[in-house]
């Protein structure tokens, strides 16, 4: 019994959410004068949010949840790459250019942290999370100086500047938006297909479990881990700007998104993508769901729901929803 509580009180409290959610949406008709249009857009906003979430993420995953580097700096890697992106458009750059350079660049600069300072630290995730703390500090302190702290927001390309028809209550929504759930989709797909179907995810799997006889078999390690922490930073940049994008960019985003980072990889399961799409979309929805339909008076303690959800999740499944526990 007292093993299966935290499980009841978890699907109860889920249970009770949906249908507070249902009550407050559909309790004046399903028709366009009740509140079904305002639940289509705040899932949509969630759903989104939780695509931006997972591109963030799916960087962190790879870089701590699978190599078990402690990376504290992603969340910089992430504003940086916004501000980069920023920059060149603000010079005349096309935003597809401006995405992909900016990406590039932020996944140069987390080759340049690994192998300079995480490098010869391998295993020893206190100094790793010093090391990186220290690196977040000083590269938001020179964004400050060279971007200044005002919120800045990226102009996005014309051809996804418009909105598309949702075919429902005759509501439209922003086109740039639809293409961050769908660019989610092809991160995802792409990560996946690399870390389980070729031999670099093979090697990075095996590395990570025995490193010593992976490099007994021929196999250069430290250049596979080399190109695994670039293509984390890469997304961790390719994050920032489309959240500079969709949201925008401004000192303590790198915190925010570090943090959502961290809930996501933690409540999905270290090194497992299925978990990280799952907690990206539980935490999105969530943050856009609490902020609507909680109480007037209590509309502020939505960002608490985010600690609510890593608690309930980590008091049923310790391990995330897919990760492995310890035999």
């Amino acid at each position: 019994m007292r093993r299966r509580a935290p499980a009841a009180i978890a699907l109860a409290l889920l249970a009770f959410v949906v249908a507070w959610v249902a009550y407050k949406a559909f309790g004046k008709g399903f028709g366009e004068t009740g509140n079904g249009p305002q639940l289509v857009i705040v899932a949509l906003n969630g759903l989104s949010l939780a695509a931006l979430y997972f591109i963030t993420a799916s960087g962190f995953t790879l870089i701590f949840g699978l190599m078990r580097v402690v990376n504290m700096a992603h969340g910089a890697l992430y504003l940086l790459g916004g501000y980069l992106a920023l920059d060149l458009v603000q010079h005349g750059a096309n935003w597809w250019v401006a995405a992909a350079v900016a990406a590039v660049g932020c996944g140069v600069a987390g080759l340049v942290i690994h192998q300079l300072l995480l490098r010869w630290n391998q295993g020893q995730e206190l100094r790793q999370a010093l090391i990186t703390i220290a690196v977040a500090m000083i590269m938001a302190d020179q964004m400050i100086v060279r971007f200044g702290g005002e919120p800045e927001t990226i102009t996005p390309p014309a051809s996804l500047a418009g909105a598309v028809s949702l075919g429902v209550y005759h509501l439209q929504y922003p086109t740039f938006r639809v293409f961050i759930i769908g660019a989610a989709i092809v991160v995802g797909a792409l990560l996946w297909l690399v870390i389980r179907r070729t031999r670099f995810g093979m090697v990075i799997r095996a590395g990570v479990d025995d490193r010593a006889m992976t490099s007994a078999l021929g196999v250069n390690v430290q250049l596979v881990f080399a190109g695994a922490f670039f293509v984390g930073a890469l997304l961790a940049g390719l994050g920032g700007v489309f959240g500079g994008t969709v949201l925008s960019l401004a000192p303590g985003e790198d915190d925010k998104f570090l943090l959502s980072s961290l809930v996501v990889v933690i409540v999905g399961g270290l090194g497992s993508l299925p978990g990280a799409a799952v907690g990206a979309l539980a935490l999105g929805l969530v943050e856009q769901l609490s902020a609507v339909y909680l109480p007037s008076a209590y509309t502020s303690y939505s960002v608490l729901l985010t600690f609510v959800l890593l608690v309930v999740v980590l008091a049923v499944r310790p391990a995330g929803f897919f990760g492995r526990t310890a035999s």
